[in-house]
């Protein structure tokens, strides 16, 4: 069945790929996206790719989810919603507090409060939560039980321990984290797309709309912003080599994230908007594989075939878990789907792209004395 799709933030990384899936499968598409300068530069229309891919393809409406008016007028069309609108980045959240809580949770309550409030065509609503909710996730004690720690402490990673413990246990091993472990993010970010999901999965099924939740993780691929420096180490040690500048690694390397290639998430986002099957799940989006900074590090300098200085600091961030990945058993079963890219594979095609590029100016450096100016980098 043809739909009419709105995905808010679709002028983004994801969104602008998802665009082009459904367009191409036949559904009508509607986009819209606020197009901020930190994601799309000064001048959209000219520095955006991914707005210009839009180009055929989707209805773009200039506007943003924090406007019930923008949201009405996107919304009236619409059979399914997707929606990614979100400022992201954990470091940035810990000190612009407002703006994130007024765009993720308040974008999020207003699209509800019209869902719930107007007539609308709108059946399922898709919800891009994130893997941030789960905070240090799971681990498996040595008698085998599964627990989830609290949040490192800011006194033991100031002595180089960085590793997460729970009192009364020896030493913990990190197992894959399922849909149904602890919810406890430690950033402002986790917190307002844990309650985004929250929002979406408690309201939409009162208003007879069938709701999704996608959790994503490490989010990576072509056209990936350069610019923003709240975008993932993949981007900033790009741009880092490109300029044969010294890589800065924080804590000890050994940090962990569950990488997982834009192409695959995509997919993943496609069926939830579109299979009968996703209707009330909660689901990971990963690739089940947990890499760590060194080895991302040691996998760049490979594609680049350059290698640059680099300097374990014993730096750290507060709010930054120290590992993740994800169990991604639930939604190879109920839809069927497992990515396909590895993250050599993936990051190979990565930094094919990123070499076509412009190298752009500092913003990095510019988040870190930011953070640092606020004590929250250490």
């Amino acid at each position: 069945m043809s739909e009419h799709v709105l995905i808010t933030g679709g002028a983004g990384f994801i969104g602008s790929r998802l665009a082009a899936r459904l367009a191409k499968a036949g559904h009508e598409v509607s986009v819209l996206d606020a197009l901020i300068p930190q994601v799309h530069g000064d001048d959209p229309d000219t520095t955006s790719p991914m707005l210009r891919s839009l180009d055929g393809i989707a209805t773009v409406i200039r506007g943003s989810v924090t406007s019930e008016s923008d949201l009405r007028r996107a919304l009236a069309p619409a059979t399914v919603v997707v929606h990614l609108a979100a400022e992201t980045g954990t470091g940035q959240s810990m000190y612009e507090i407002d703006r994130y809580c007024e765009t993720n949770v308040g974008g999020t309550a207003k699209l509800l409060d019209i869902l719930a409030n107007d007539r609308h065509s709108t059946r399922r609503i898709v919800i891009a939560s994130s893997r941030s909710i789960y905070g240090e996730g799971s681990y498996r004690t040595a008698d085998g039980r599964i627990v989830h720690p609290p949040h490192r402490a800011d006194r033991d990673m100031a002595r180089g321990d960085f590793d997460v413990h729970l009192p009364g246990e020896d030493t913990l091993e990190l197992v894959p984290t399922a849909e149904d472990a602890k919810l406890h993010p430690s950033s402002v970010y986790g917190i307002t797309k844990q309650t985004q999901e929250a929002l979406v999965m408690t309201v939409a099924p009162t208003i007879g709309v069938e709701p999704v939740s996608l959790r994503y993780q490490n989010v990576y691929g072509p056209g990936q912003s350069l610019k923003n420096p709240y975008t993932g180490i993949l981007s900033i040690f790009s741009t880092l080599i490109r300029q044969g500048k010294e890589i800065n690694v924080f804590e000890d390397g050994q940090e962990s994230r569950d990488f997982v290639y834009v192409d695959d998430v995509v997919e993943a986002t496609y069926l939830a908007a579109t299979d009968p099957r996703a209707a009330g799940e909660t689901f990971n989006v990963g690739s089940g594989v947990a890499t760590t900074v060194n080895d991302v590090i040691e996998t760049l300098f490979a594609a680049f075939g350059t290698r640059v200085p680099t300097r374990l600091s014993g730096n750290y961030r507060l709010g930054d878990i120290r590992h993740n990945v994800a169990d991604t058993s639930h939604i190879s079963q109920t839809l069927g789907f497992s990515p396909l890219t590895s993250f050599t594979e993936g990051v190979g095609r990565f930094v094919d792209w990123v070499r076509s590029e412009p190298i752009d100016g500092d913003g990095y450096q510019r988040s870190l004395d930011e953070m640092s100016a606020r004590s929250l980098l250490k």
